[in-house]
């Protein structure tokens, strides 16, 4: 069995269009993720090569595109495509993803709303 280790990109901050009301796809907010993908590290940590891992940087600008892109109602189907996105790269295995709105249209007072999709190969 091979290792599972960990590549986290957290707080990732990209302004979006997202949600189910009008004003929201207009004037849009601030999304935040975090994401863990599971893969070996084994191959880079030999090689010190980059090519050997997923490079953090190149999919930080994936995610942010996709979060900047086309709107969707619910950032639980932000979180699929966010997901889907990292399981592009065949050595990694699962993802979790997790996409906070803190500025939702909620009467109440609260810090944070989020939802976390768990995703892997079959």
């Amino acid at each position: 069995m091979s290792a599972v280790d960990e590549i986290t990109l957290t707080g990732l901050t990209v302004f979006g269009y997202h949600g189910i009301f009008d004003f929201e796809r207009r004037q849009g907010q601030e999304f935040t993720i975090d994401l863990t993908l599971q893969l070996s590290l084994a191959a880079a940590a030999r090689s010190d090569d980059v090519t050997d891992t997923v490079h953090y940087g190149e999919l930080a600008d994936t995610v942010a595109a996709i979060v900047a892109g086309e709107p969707v109602n619910l950032i639980e189907t932000l979180a699929e495509r966010i997901a889907d996105a990292a399981l592009d790269d065949v050595r990694v295995q699962n993802v979790t993803v997790t996409v906070h709105k803190p500025h939702a249209p909620i009467e109440q007072t609260f810090a944070d709303v989020s939802v976390t999709v768990r995703r892997g190969r079959q």
